[in-house]
């Protein structure tokens, strides 16, 4: 079986696939930096276990990260708890199997290759692929399946976060689709301006780099929010909460025949 990290800024997702392909179990913790491999280690044994997956099934992992500092812990925890030592994505020699063209290819996040490599395998034409995670990224496939550059904006929980720090008198409200835009209450107004706000960005964004591209694109969400806001708008195409562990997935998969 082998092991998938998705190690992001709010969260780490761990996932376990079968010889056939498909997941086994899933699960997730906060992100803190200082965790070490040990705590890790405890923490997921009991979660696999309840799912009846054991350490010795373990045979192959592989990680991506976009927090530099969780990386020798998630190394150590694969070789110590599983016996086994981790592909990285964004290592030097891991292949995966597309085209990076950007100007400095070394500084796009591991997870957006991930969902480039999974989109591009899964769809067809050329795409866009927009993640809802800690920032909310727009990222843009080739039809051949090259990466072509994207754009990062603040995240919807960033943006909360932010409202609520720098304004006294308005609390902390959940991300949710109120009935009307218009709204009747402070959490209402606040509801609607960061659910449709972010939608109407969504659906600029995506025009104009459809624009700039010079060819219609199919987008396709993914991340925690990409059901919700799916349903909202007909600029997204298809929601596909598990694009980042199918790269990690077809990643390993690609470098095991080299």
């Amino acid at each position: 079986m082998l092991l998938a990290i998705d190690s992001g800024n709010t969260n780490v997702v761990f996932a376990v696939f079968g010889d056939d392909g498909k997941k086994q179990g899933e699960w997730r913790a906060a992100t803190e930096a200082n965790r070490t491999a040990d705590e890790f280690g405890a923490w997921l044994e009991q979660l696999m276990a309840r799912d009846g997956v054991t350490p010795g099934d373990i045979d192959a992992a592989i990680v991506a990260t976009v927090v530099p500092d969780n990386l020798m812990h998630l190394q150590t925890l694969c070789s110590k708890y599983f016996d086994c030592d981790p592909l990285v994505v964004g290592s030097p020699d891991i292949n995966l199997g597309i085209a990076i063209n950007v100007d400095h290819p070394d500084e796009v996040g591991a997870d957006r290759l991930c969902d480039a490599v999974a989109a591009h395998a899964s769809y067809d034409g050329p795409l866009l692929i927009l993640d809802f995670g800690t920032a909310t990224t727009f990222d843009v496939v080739s039809a051949d399946g090259s990466y072509e550059g994207g754009v990062i904006c603040p995240g919807i929980n960033l943006s909360l976060d932010a409202l609520h720090s720098a304004a006294a008198q308005l609390p902390r409200v959940a991300v949710a689709q109120p009935p009307t835009v218009i709204g009747r209450s402070t959490i209402g107004q606040m509801q609607s301006g960061i659910f449709y706000g972010h939608v109407t960005m969504i659906e600029g964004m995506t025009k104009r780099i459809c624009e700039e591209f010079g060819h219609d694109l199919t987008v396709i969400a993914t991340g925690g929010l990409a059901g919700a806001f799916s349903s909202a708008t007909g600029s997204i195409h298809h929601a596909d909460p598990d694009l980042t562990l199918r790269g990690l997935l077809i990643i390993h998969q690609l470098n095991q025949t080299k």
